[in-house]
């Protein structure tokens, strides 16, 4: 079963992390670890608190990155360390190609709904305003356009950043 996560921004630290965290874990222990592959850009949050659960269950990872980004993050990011030692334990990286090659470019909502079976949406339900970009509320409206079934984490007490 492949795997996929999307997620606000920004949850880190504080009663958000733990009771999403908590759900991300009974969520992904639900799946068998031998047929597991859990997706996703190893961006700090819900994306990297996903790849953990996924290893430490015993499932396999891979990771997506935009076209755009440098393959671990530019220098001074804080995450580059935490990206980086994910890649090394991901089965695969897949680098999307640029846009004007005929690729995806930095599309990687669209990337990871071709990849997936599911998709775990860590999201407090507000809808996509169809503005641009890669936030949960999109991909998991491709998700769900595309006939996947999207499995939406918000639990009670959550808050998101504004």
């Amino acid at each position: 079963m492949r795997v996929g996560i999307t997620g606000h921004q920004g949850l880190s630290g504080g009663i958000t992390e733990m009771l999403v965290r908590g759900d991300l874990w009974q969520l992904v222990t639900t799946f068998g670890p031998y047929e597991l592959v859990g997706v996703t850009c190893a961006d700090d949050g819900p994306d990297t608190w996903f790849a953990r659960s996924v290893l430490e269950h015993g499932g396999k990872l891979e990771i997506i990155v935009p076209a755009s980004a440098p393959v671990v993050g530019r220098t001074g990011d804080p995450h580059r360390a935490t990206r980086l030692e994910l890649m090394n334990e991901a089965n695969a990286v897949h680098r999307l190609a640029p846009a004007e090659r005929g690729g995806l470019g930095d599309d990687t909502g669209r990337a990871l709904v071709g990849m997936i079976d599911e998709l775990i949406a860590v999201w407090d339900g507000e809808a996509w305003d169809g503005e641009p970009g890669n936030g949960p509320a999109r991909v998991a409206a491709l998700a769900q356009e595309a006939g996947l079934f999207v499995h939406r984490i918000w639990p009670a007490g959550c808050e998101r950043p504004r």
